[in-house]
């Protein structure tokens, strides 16, 4: 129905048959006859088993996605619309972006910034100060 998802640009592309829908009534509020159509919608997709990742993709995703995963497969569910149609696009766009967000590069490392040559200075002043501020405070030394 949707086609498969093709991710950054065409780098990854999930065929669709390796992604599972269900369905289900949403919850919420209502009396008899409310809430009788099944518009909440799961998109199943297994990254352990899955032919769309190479290796390296894989470990990251299965890294990344550690806390969304269960047995190494990713459930997206959606039900904030009334109709199924509607909550299926959601559920794409949020696996597009778990996705997309799980395959993205690691940040570079951080390199400490070390202090300036006129900071060093102004705290070794400080400090200088700081220390005949007490000095000045203590009792003198008794003759």
């Amino acid at each position: 129905m949707f086609g498969p998802v093709i991710l950054r640009a065409g780098a990854v592309v999930v065929p669709d048959d390796e992604l599972v829908w269900r369905f289900s009534r949403s919850g919420g509020p209502g009396g008899q006859s409310v809430n009788t159509a099944d518009s909440r919608v799961e998109l199943v997709w297994d990254v352990a088993a899955t032919g769309a990742l190479t290796d390296e993709q894989r470990s990251r995703v299965l890294e990344r996605l550690a806390g969304r995963l269960t047995r190494g497969v990713l459930v997206v569910a959606a039900s904030e619309h009334r109709s199924q149609l509607r909550n299926r696009q959601a559920a794409r766009q949020r696996f597009v972006a778990l996705l997309d967000d799980a395959l993205a590069p690691p940040a570079p490392s951080r390199r400490p910034a070390r202090p300036s040559r006129a900071s060093r200075t102004r705290r070794v002043e400080s400090e200088r100060r700081r220390r005949s501020v007490k000095s000045m405070r203590r009792r003198p030394p008794a003759p």
